[in-house]
Parts: structure tokens; sequence; C-alpha cells
């Protein structure tokens, strides 16, 4: 046994003096800052805060068929170094895309013996693959996504209403949410922009393609029964329609993300396609919003969406937001940017815990061993320094393709430590695969 002791440890929904003995890969017991037993071997991190590990569920890996994208072993060493000891895949970027048993075991070949961090993974609903949908819960997805607006790639369509009418009392059979990313073309604008202009961007995705998405997905909770979670919400406009979806008790869950926190579209320089996703990075009072959102639970947990490109797709040479690949990297980032705005606005670090590790752990279905500092869960821990600034250079981005909006900025809060089942992440992958429903995977 051994202790990992902080005059800041945050458990059991609050954070002061305390050492975490760990046996073997699972926390033993949480005892006070002086009672550790007599002859265990103690780390003393001081004032440092020691909390659970983050839990990322929403993260584009791209392995296999996009490798150069990313993959399994730079996604999962760069989440390592941001805190992260937990990350869930979505089943797109990837070749094949997630939508079938076959394409789950070919990711989970793709990733064996390549892991930092403990992985999950996220399938497909897709047009007329809803016979996968309970195949692929069996098979481990923990939860299965789709699109209502196109994804990107066209080898993951859109569904339809009609087609999520077929597929949502399948996944509610099986056990698992529908994530769905929530917006519904209801044709844009931007065309008086220039294409290096953010606002050409912003304008063509509106806060009313978001809402009209959620209203659907609200009806359609409600007749089948299916558990929904909205996927990276960046319009606050659609905090009534869950906040009532949340008053009437339906299983609707929401997530929002760093770059809608903390950036604006105010902020974005011309022809700075790093700071392009979809929906967009919407104006400084949206993000007021948002943030009143998640302070009053509306919006249960934040997790980065880390979509990274190659530099080409990203069209930094032109700065064609139009042409330009969608997505932020930040997967090492998310702890120091969420806490950057979260102190502003007297948010207290239990509740980044709660937004960063429990809330997404219990979403996934792993709460029963991630999320919390508690007796028998898995020893997962970040150490960081809530005081502590930084600026974020290329140089220290450790993510396959050093490209983000987040380069430049001053950031609080620096990660000291990771630690996996009780052992520091700092050499050989040791990660394992979570399965749906079944122990961990040694695979």
């Amino acid at each position: 046994m051994r202790a990992i002791r902080s005059r800041r440890v945050v458990a059991d929904g609050g954070v002061g003096p305390a050492a975490v003995l760990v046996r073997g890969e699972r926390i033993a017991a949480v005892v006070p800052h002086g009672a550790v037993p007599e002859g265990v071997p103690v780390e003393d991190f001081g004032e440092a805060v020691v909390m659970a590990g983050l839990v990322d569920c929403h993260v584009h890996v791209n392995e296999p068929g996009r490798t150069e994208w990313e993959g399994f072993e730079t996604a999962t060493r760069a989440a390592a170094a941001g805190g992260v000891t937990t990350l869930v895949d979505m089943p797109l970027n990837c070749v094949p895309v997630t939508t079938s048993v076959a394409a789950l075991e070919a990711k989970r070949e793709a990733a064996a013996g390549k892991l930092h961090v403990d992985v999950g993974f996220w399938g497909g609903v897709v047009p007329g693959n809803e016979e996968e949908l309970e195949p692929l819960a069996r098979a481990g997805a923990l939860g299965c996504k789709a699109f209502l607006v196109h994804s990107g790639i066209d080898d993951f369509p859109n569904v339809t209403e009609a087609d999520l009418r077929r597929a949502m009392p399948r996944l509610a059979a099986a056990g698992l949410p529908l994530l769905a990313h929530a917006e519904l073309d209801l044709a844009g604008d931007g065309a008086g922009y220039d294409a290096r202009d953010h606002r050409a961007w912003l304008e063509s995705r509106p806060r009313a393609w978001e809402d009209a998405a959620i209203d659907l997905l609200v009806r359609l909770c409600r007749e089948t029964g299916c558990a929904v979670h909205v996927v990276h919400l960046s319009s606050a406009t659609a905090l009534p329609i869950l906040r009532a979806a949340r008053d009437e008790e339906l299983p609707i869950t929401v997530e929002s993300c760093p770059h809608y926190l903390c950036l604006t579209a105010e902020e974005v320089p011309e022809g700075d396609t790093t700071f392009k996703c979809a929906p967009p990075i919407r104006e400084a009072e949206n993000r007021e919003a948002l943030w009143r959102g998640l302070l009053d639970g509306v919006i249960d947990f934040v997790v980065t969406d880390h979509s990274p490109c190659t530099p080409g797709l990203k069209h930094l040479d032109d700065g064609d937001f139009r042409e330009a690949w969608g997505g932020v990297a930040s997967l090492s980032l998310g702890l120091s940017a969420v806490w950057t705005e979260a102190r502003e606005r007297g948010a207290r670090v239990e509740r980044l815990a709660y937004w960063l590790a429990e809330g997404p752990a219990r979403f996934a279905g792993i709460a029963d061993r991630k999320g919390r500092i508690a007796p028998g869960l898995d020893a997962d821990l970040v150490v960081w320094d809530p005081e502590a600034r930084f600026r974020v250079e290329p140089g220290r981005l450790p993510f396959r393709h050093r490209i983000s909006p987040y380069v430049g900025r001053e950031l609080w809060g620096e990660v000291r430590a990771t630690y996996l089942r009780g052992e520091r992440v700092d050499g050989a992958p040791r990660g394992r695969q979570l399965l749906h429903r079944s122990e961990t995977s040694t695979r």
C-alpha cells in the first residue's frame, strides 16, 4: 500500500487535507492528512489539488484509417498530460466508421498496446443500421452517436427523424443512450462575408439550427423513452428547452466544451481557422449565458470534443473558414482552460471535479470505477496547481499536430502528475479498454 497526500484533496464533494491510500490499482481508503498508517510510503504534494482523473467522453482519435490526423498513441499520451485518465472515442473520422460490430472490433485491434489511459468506445447511428445497435451494445459500445446534419465525412451520413424513430427504441431496449450532434440544416447565411472572416462561418450555422434539433430530440425522447445526450452545446438559446425537459424529468443530458465556455467569436483573428468548429464559437454574451447554464446545472458536464486534423485540411495557409476542417484540438488543455474561466466566476474546485470527472463518468456508465476519489474505485488521480499560470506554446502540445486556438493564451491551473490505476503515467502504455456492462478488458 502507498499514500498520495495533499492539503487539498477533492473527495465526498469537498476539498480538504487528506491522504488517498492506494492498494494495487484501487483506492483503499481516504484518511485524514496525518493518519497515514506507519510504514506506508507517502507522496506528499503539499498544497497542490489532488482530484479524480478526468473523464473526457468526447474525443476523436481517428484511428484506424486517419491515423495521420491523430491516433491512439498520441491521443492518449496527450490525455494523460492534461490529467485525463479515461477517454471515450467517437465513432467517426476513423475508417471504417464504428457503425457495426466488425468496425468496433477493427478499432479495438487498432488500439491494442497503444493506450496510455483507459479508453471506451461510442458506436454510431446512420441511416439503415438500426439492426446493428443492439449487437454493438453486446460488443461493448457505451452508447451510439448520430448527426442530424452532415457530419463532414460522407461515410457517416446524417439521420432523419424517421431514422431516429427506428433507432431510438432499439437503443432504449439495449440500455444505451443516443448521443446527438444537434443541428438541423435550416439554410444559414454568411454569404456577405469574406471566407477569411469567421463571421461567414458563424452566420452560416445560426443558433436556430441547434434549437430546432434539440426541440426535435426532446419530442423523440418523450415518445420513445430513449435516453438522449446533446453533445457540444453552443447555443445558449436552447437552454430553456433543456431546462423544461429537465423539469419534465425526461432522460436528457447535455455537455458543452471548453471552446464554447472560454473563447468568443469577437476575438477570432482574420483567417485563423484553428478556431473553426461545428457548431461555431459564438458571441461573448452567448458564452456568459452558457456559463449560467453550467453553474445552474442545466449543462451537466464539460468535455473537449478534441477533433484534430492535418495542417493542410485546416487551411492554415489561406485561412478559408468555409473549406477548413471544423474541429478544435485541446485534449491536454481542458482542465486549465475551464479552470481559467471558472475561477473568475467564483466556481470552486469541487464543481470542476464534477464537471470534468464525475459527471462524464456517470453519463458513460463507468461511475462504478471512475470519476471520484472513493474506496473501491480505480486509483485514477490528477495532481494540479490551481495557482500556476502558463502560456500555451506549440512545443508543449503533446497531440500529433500542434495546432490549437489556445496557442499564445495564458491559462491557470497546471497539471503536475497523472496516475492511472495507482501508477504515474510516464512510461510504457498500460491503458485498458472499457466495455459496456463488462469488466475492464486487459486487451
